[in-house]
């Protein structure tokens, strides 16, 4: 920190003014005699330290609190205007931005098709416009922007690599473009990641250091989280767990070349459509042939569904009917699953196992009970299996929660104004 000795008054009032920030982003706003007991400052300090946040254009007065005996007590909370971030989630079928202030509510947001845009670069930027418009800003007004994609950008040649299906994101030059265009701090971050993100800072993994969050939508990917810190990689390559080898499936060779693995193909959203076909379950007719007199609900809808939206389809009504051919349905992809989590278990010997994604939640609570019971069977120790709680674009969000605690850490360093 500038200009500060540790020990000295300086110092304590930095901390001091960090502590109850964080509070007043914990709680929400709080009193001044709230905020001295909860930091266990004096109340003439914590007047001070509240005038001083108030100055810098940090907290601002946000009502007061009824309901007591005496006059009502002022509340302080955050200003939510002191700075604003964004988010972006690339996937193969477009860009979905979202503009947060400092207290993390979204204040605007945009959804881009790929149809829109001649490139990456041009995307990103009316991605971004378009959700700071929404939001009453313009673009400059931005402080921090992280972007999630699929796989990683490699740190020695700045290519975007296990992402083939990603049109127009693999020029070498992409990040320099990206960086001439945007007036703002960029970031990359792979999107599992930014779901495991959202997880430890708002949802299952709350409050927890070691942890793998599985996530299962186009594609199967992990995010690794140890003592407390994303693992990425030696290349931004860890977690891209499609890739594994596994049993219950022929070793597929060239993976980089075909895109997928022995865990895709094993337990990859393709696979709940074959499995459920095999067992005479919503079986959708072949492709020109027309659903048919016979056809069930869940047929005609597969039938014209993304891969995605065919097996959320399948495994939720599995797993409201849970018997029968639904059951063995559940139960085949449950050990399908189990098989490359416990690959991951007995390597990383993780606290807990998050299961994310729209095809693995799809089966609910079911799923996951056969998922933990497999998992027993297979797994040199027993991890907590949990599903993932932040249901709401868990990318976007872990890309909002990642900008805010870098930007956080910038405007709220007292030490500097």
């Amino acid at each position: 920190m500038t200009g500060t000795t540790p020990g000295t008054p300086s110092l304590l009032r930095v901390m001091n003014d960090r502590a109850a920030l964080d509070l007043l982003l914990e709680h929400g706003p709080l009193s001044r005699t709230r905020i001295g007991r909860l930091t266990g400052l004096s109340k003439p300090t914590a007047s001070q330290l509240l005038a001083r946040l108030e100055a810098a254009g940090l907290v601002m007065a946000s009502g007061t609190a009824g309901g007591r005996p005496g006059p009502n007590a002022q509340l302080y909370g955050v200003n939510p205007r002191a700075a604003h971030v964004a988010g972006l989630d690339v996937t193969p079928s477009g860009i979905v931005a979202a503009v947060a202030d400092l207290t993390g509510e979204v204040v605007g947001s945009h959804v881009l098709p790929y149809a829109e845009g001649a490139g990456a670069v041009d995307r990103v930027t009316r991605a971004l416009g378009a959700a700071a418009r929404d939001a009453g800003l313009e673009r400059r007004d931005v402080h921090r922007v992280v972007i999630a994609t699929p796989g990683s950008f490699d740190p020695g040649t700045g290519a975007l690599r296990y992402a083939d299906h990603l049109p127009g994101w693999h020029s070498p030059t992409l990040l320099e473009e990206l960086a001439a265009a945007l007036p703002m701090p960029v970031e990359y971050e792979n999107d599992v990641n930014l779901a495991a993100v959202a997880e430890q800072r708002l949802g299952a993994a709350r409050g927890h250091g070691d942890f793998v969050l599985l996530w299962n939508e186009e594609g199967l990917g992990a995010a690794l989280v140890l003592g407390g810190r994303l693992h990425r990689g030696w290349t931004g390559g860890a977690g891209e767990v499609g890739f594994l080898p596994v049993p219950g499936h022929p070793l597929v060779r060239h993976v980089a070349q075909v895109n997928s693995g022995g865990y895709q193909e094993l337990a990859g959203v393709q696979a709940v459509p074959a499995m459920a076909a095999a067992l005479g379950i919503g079986a959708p007719p072949r492709p020109g042939a027309g659903a048919g007199p016979g056809a069930t609900a869940t047929a005609v809808a597969t039938a014209v569904a993304s891969p995605v939206a065919a097996a959320v389809a399948l495994l939720t009504e599995a797993a409201e009917h849970p018997e029968g051919a639904n059951l063995l349905l559940l139960r085949q992809y449950a050990t399908a699953l189990a098989t490359g989590i416990a690959s991951l278990v007995a390597v990383l010997d993780p606290e807990m196992v998050v299961l994310s994604g729209a095809v693995t939640t799809a089966g609910g609570d079911v799923l996951r009970s056969l998922v933990e019971a497999e998992l027993a069977d297979l797994a040199p120790s027993r991890p907590r299996l949990v599903s993932g709680t932040v249901r709401d674009r868990p990318v976007l969000r872990g890309a909002l929660e990642s900008a805010l605690a870098t930007t956080r850490d910038e405007v709220f360093d007292t030490s500097r104004r």
